[in-house]
């Protein structure tokens, strides 16, 4: 996957994500937690939403992605708001030079675009050999049941006099396998140019990646549903779940 020309019209085309909630979200995992978090590692932070909004909450951030594009944007977003965020290109795979960070999340898919065990098993060991004695590790992925549904088979277009794209999701060799076939149309001048992309993700049984946080050494892991610490979200009938680990 690239993110080439995609990171020039990543925010345009993302403007309706809930950035807000995931970073209240965060908030309430710590107060929930009762835990002091000063440091945090985004992980697979892109053009910088979530990390900048953290940063106006007062914490130490640092966004780590493997684009350097998407991390341009980011940089430029909180050097126009005088935001002290550290921005760092690496592959969150081969995560290295932390230790002693408090919390570490990972949102808006990123988890999902780690297709193998051993690459999951990989973030997981490296977050946690990143974190402090007591630190936290909180990332989201798409459920389930809701990739099978409703994303798998179907088309998505969207159509604007500055920027239109034709967005079809195939589901690859297993279940939740899935290929992202993207196709825009960007406005420049008179002209329209046209850019694709491909995107791979997929989406393991919360089982998985239970199993390998607790190999790796976390314990109580907890998971919860659609930007809620309330149990009473049915996991089966979300969205989105997160799973929330701690060293």
């Amino acid at each position: 996957m690239s993110y080439t020309g995609f990171a020039s019209i990543y925010d345009e085309l993302m403007t309706h994500a809930p950035y807000d909630e995931w970073a209240e979200f965060t908030e309430e995992i710590i107060t929930h937690a009762n835990k002091q978090i000063n440091s945090v590692l985004d992980l697979g932070c892109g053009t910088g939403e979530v990390t900048i909004r953290l940063a106006e909450k007062g914490y130490t951030i640092t966004g780590v992605d493997k684009s350097s594009e998407m991390l341009s944007q980011a940089m430029v977003k909180s050097t126009e708001n005088q935001l002290p965020i550290s921005w760092i290109k690496q592959d969150i795979t081969e995560l290295t030079g932390f230790s002693n960070i408090d919390l570490c999340v990972s949102y808006c898919d990123v988890m999902n675009y780690i297709t193998s065990k051993t690459d999951i098993e990989s973030v997981c060991e490296r977050v946690y050999h990143s974190l402090n004695d007591d630190g936290l590790f909180v990332f989201d992925i798409h459920a389930p049941h809701y990739a099978n549904e409703f994303l798998i088979g179907n088309t998505f277009v969207d159509v604007t006099d500055e920027l239109s794209y034709i967005w079809e999701c195939e589901q690859g060799d297993e279940q939740t396998d899935m290929y992202h076939y993207l196709t825009f149309f960007q406005r420049v001048g008179e002209h329209y140019v046209r850019f694709d992309e491909i995107h791979h993700q997929k989406v393991y049984d919360i089982a998985i990646y239970t199993t390998i946080l607790k190999n790796v050494g976390f314990s109580n892991i907890n998971i919860y549903a659609d930007f809620t610490l309330e149990n009473e979200n049915s996991l089966e009938n979300s969205e989105r779940l997160f799973i929330l680990a701690k060293k």
